[in-house]
C-alpha cells in the first residue's frame, strides 16, 4: 500500500446524524480567526479540493459532514472545527458539535471529569461551551450554549415551481436557515415522507437563495441561506426536518436549525425566557432545547439557545490517497448529488 496522504478520522452520530470528525494528518487551514480559516476554506482552490477529498466518494457521501478538528484561535477555546458538507465549509452545527465535544473527551484529547467536563468550542459562529455530562467513563449527554440566534426575516413568500406559493421565515441560528410549515402544502415529518420532504425542501432552498442572501452584521463570512426547515407538529410535539444539499434531510432534530425555530418563537410571542421544548426528528430521536435568555446582535434583538442531546462513537478508520488514483479529488454522479455534482 502507498499512500500520499494519510488522514485519521473517527466515526460518531449524533442522534442519527452522522458527524465524522477528522484528529489527525491535517495542517490547520489559514487565518488568524475561525471567520478566516472558513473564508479561505470556502474560497480557495486549496479549500475546495480539501472538501470533494473528504466529501465525495469513496471517502464520503451525501448523507454525512466531515468535521476538521482544529487548534484553537481563541486562547479559552480548548478545541476548534469547521463542518464540512458537499456544499461547502460551514460555521456551526449543533449535531456536530456534540458529535465533536463527545469524541474529544471519550478520546481522551480532553480530560474527562465525572459528572461533567465543560469543553469549549471555537466556531466561526462564536464560542460554544459543551457541558458534556459523563459516568462511567462514557460522555452520555452535551448541552450546548448555542451562539445568538435572531429572526432575520418574517412574512416572506416566494413562488415555487410545482409547490405555487410558500411562506417562510429567515433566522440565524447559528447558520441562516429558511424556515417553512409543512403543513399548508400538505407535508408532514414522519420516515415515509422523507423523499418528498427533501425534494420540496430542495426546491423551496434553491429558489430562497436565489432571493435572498442574509449577511450576518458581525460575522460577515457566514452569509447566504445555507439549509432549509421544515417546522413541523406531531403527536409527541414539535418535529424539526432540515433539508440539506444536494437533497437530503438532517437525521437529528438540528441544533442550529432548532436554535433557528427558538428565534422565530421568541420574536412571534410563542415563547419565553426559561421556556423549554423537545424538539423530534423525522425518525424520531430528540434534542432538548432551551431559550436560556435574550441579548442583541448589533442592535437586533437575539436569544440564546441551549440544546441538549446525545452522540455514539462506531469507528476509527484512516483515509488515504493512492497516488495513481484516477480520481484524487473523489467523485460525484448527480443520481446522489444533483447539481453539486460540479462544485
Amino acid at each position: 500500500m502507498r499512500w500520499s496522504r494519510t488522514l485519521t478520522a473517527v466515526g460518531v452520530h449524533a442522534e442519527g446524524e452522522i458527524g465524522r470528525i477528522v484528529t489527525a494528518g491535517l495542517l490547520p487551514p489559514p487565518g488568524r480567526t475561525m471567520q478566516e480559516r472558513l473564508a479561505w476554506l470556502n474560497g480557495s482552490p486549496q479549500g475546495a479540493r480539501l472538501r470533494r477529498f473528504l466529501t465525495r466518494e469513496p471517502r464520503g457521501w451525501p448523507a454525512m459532514s466531515t468535521n476538521l478538528l482544529l487548534p484553537p484561535c481563541a486562547p479559552e477555546a480548548d478545541a476548534a472545527f469547521v463542518i464540512l458538507q458537499p456544499d461547502g465549509a460551514h460555521a456551526m452545527s449543533g449535531s456536530n458539535a456534540i458529535c465533536t465535544a463527545t469524541a474529544l473527551v471519550e478520546l481522551g484529547m480532553v480530560a474527562m471529569a465525572e459528572p461533567e467536563t465543560v469543553v469549549t468550542l471555537d466556531t466561526a459562529a462564536g464560542l460554544v461551551r459543551a457541558r458534556v455530562a459523563c459516568a462511567e467513563g462514557r460522555a452520555r449527554r452535551v448541552t450546548l450554549d448555542m451562539p445568538a440566534s435572531f429572526l432575520e426575516a418574517d412574512g416572506l413568500a416566494l413562488e415555487v415551481e410545482g409547490l405555487g406559493r410558500v411562506e417562510l421565515a429567515i433566522a440565524f441560528g447559528g447558520v441562516f436557515y429558511a424556515l417553512v410549515d409543512p403543513a399548508p402544502l400538505g407535508l408532514s415529518i414522519e420516515p415515509a415522507a422523507a423523499r418528498r420532504l427533501a425534494e420540496a425542501g430542495t426546491r423551496i432552498l434553491e429558489a430562497a437563495q436565489r432571493c435572498w442572501r442574509p449577511v450576518h452584521p458581525e460575522r460577515p463570512a457566514i452569509e447566504g441561506i445555507a439549509y432549509l426547515m421544515w417546522c413541523g407538529q406531531g403527536p409527541e410535539g414539535p418535529r424539526n426536518a432540515t433539508v440539506l444539499l444536494p437533497g437530503r434531510l438532517d437525521r437529528s432534530p438540528c441544533g442550529t436549525g432548532s436554535s433557528a425555530r427558538l428565534a422565530l418563537d421568541w420574536a412571534r410571542g410563542r415563547i419565553r425566557p426559561g421556556d423549554r421544548r423537545v424538539f423530534h426528528s423525522t425518525i424520531g430521536t430528540r434534542f432538548e432545547a432551551e431559550l436560556a435568555g435574550t441579548t442583541e446582535v448589533a442592535g437586533r434583538p437575539a436569544v440564546l439557545p441551549r440544546i441538549s442531546g446525545r452522540a455514539w462513537l462506531y469507528s476509527i478508520e484512516q483515509l488515504g490517497l493512492d497516488p495513481e488514483d484516477p480520481f484524487p479529488e473523489g467523485l460525484a454522479l448527480s443520481d446522489l448529488w444533483g447539481g453539486l455534482a460540479d462544485r
